[in-house]
């Protein structure tokens, strides 16, 4: 029995039930021609995501991908240092000194697993620095995933691989040239170790690496082009439409999807800037650039956090009805749940279908 099928016997009811619902619309979508953007928070590339990931996006089933910096640069981590990882099964009765004992070793812990400091950070960061200080030297700007991604195409890490490279999302997007947008990049570990070299002296300063506001203006390019055929600028040049200049609440009147070019669901894993950053484009089209773009399509969401509309990671989805970036006929699913047990078994069935 394939993942899908066995989905489809046992899941029936209750959280398993929106599993099921939401699989099936994320199969339905790609079939009527749709592309999918997924949004990684949390610690997904540590939880080993890749095994599952890498394979939706060598089938193209995911088309764009929003994450956080610690998962942008944790898939490489575990790519060339899994064998030094240590596994504390017991990680919830550790003590404090246990802890410490942990941070001489060098291992930095993520729930049951500890990242090793000189064999992932360090490792990575060596050739990485190189990549810097040519572009910062050479006056060029990129954005934090096309570095990484000139270090696996570039081949230098190669010899170190200590998983099959076939389980590493991130060079699987490589091989895509999948569009990553990562926002606060400055949040990770590479991000600190950047501004390390800036104070040091060994960089000139934060140019080279493309920050948050132009992350957005790529992410609205993007959209844009995907949706409507049309780089973002080009909408921009144009005068918006009249509906749009004088009617306030006129950003409600998105373009049908008959009309766009493809429409674009959005899969999120986890809440925080993985997730509220992106969605936030299409309101930006809509409402501060006065332009017609479709809705999102379709919207999913992993998430254990308690209900609530005091939280953006617990509000239920409808809420962003309110802040245009749904329409009221867009399939919506809350799937409450740990996202490394569930996310697999979507990834898998989606693959399948």
């Amino acid at each position: 029995m394939d993942v899908r099928a066995f989905l489809r016997e046992h899941f029936r009811h209750f959280n398993a039930a929106t599993v099921v619902d939401a699989t099936e619309a994320w199969i339905r979508h790609l079939e009527g021609g749709g592309r999918m953007f997924l949004t990684l928070a949390g610690a997904m590339s540590t939880a080993e995501l890749g095994r599952s990931l890498a394979e939706l996006i060598r089938r193209e089933k995911v088309h764009a991908i929003c994450c956080t910096g610690a998962n942008l640069e944790e898939d490489v981590f575990n790519l060339v240092a899994h064998d030094h990882y240590v596994r504390i099964p017991d990680w919830r009765n550790l003590t404090p000194e246990q802890e410490k004992e942990l941070e001489g070793r060098g291992l930095n812990r993520v729930t049951d697993t500890c990242i090793p400091e000189d064999e992932a950070f360090r490792a990575v960061e060596a050739p990485l620095f190189e990549l810097w200080a040519r572009a910062d030297r050479d006056g060029e700007r990129r954005f934090p995933h096309e570095f990484l991604y000139e270090l696996l195409r570039e081949g230098t890490l190669r010899d170190r691989y200590q998983i099959d490279p076939r389980n590493s999302w991130l060079l699987a997007a490589a091989e895509r040239d999948l569009p990553i947008f990562v926002p606060g990049w400055e949040d990770s570990t590479l991000g600190n170790v950047y501004v390390s070299h800036v104070l040091r002296g060994r960089l000139s300063g934060y140019h080279a690496v493309r920050g948050g506001l132009e992350t957005m203006a790529a992410l609205a390019d993007w959209y844009a082009t995907t949706t409507m055929g049309k780089p973002i600028a080009e909408l921009a040049e144009t005068e918006p439409p009249p509906e749009f200049a004088h009617d306030a609440q006129a950003h409600g009147r998105a373009v049908p999807p008959s009309q766009a070019l493809a429409t674009v669901g959005f899969f999120q894993i986890g809440g925080g800037i993985a997730g509220d950053f992106p969605i936030c484009v299409v309101p930006l089209i809509h409402q501060d650039l006065k332009r017609p773009c479709p809705y999102w399509a379709y919207f999913c969401q992993i998430g254990d956090s308690t209900t609530s509309y005091g939280s953006y990671s617990g509000a239920i989805p409808t809420e962003k009805i309110t802040w245009g970036k749904l329409d009221v006929d867009t399939p919506r699913f809350m799937i409450e749940s740990d996202a490394t047990i569930v996310a697999p078994l979507i990834f898998s069935a989606v693959a399948e279908g």
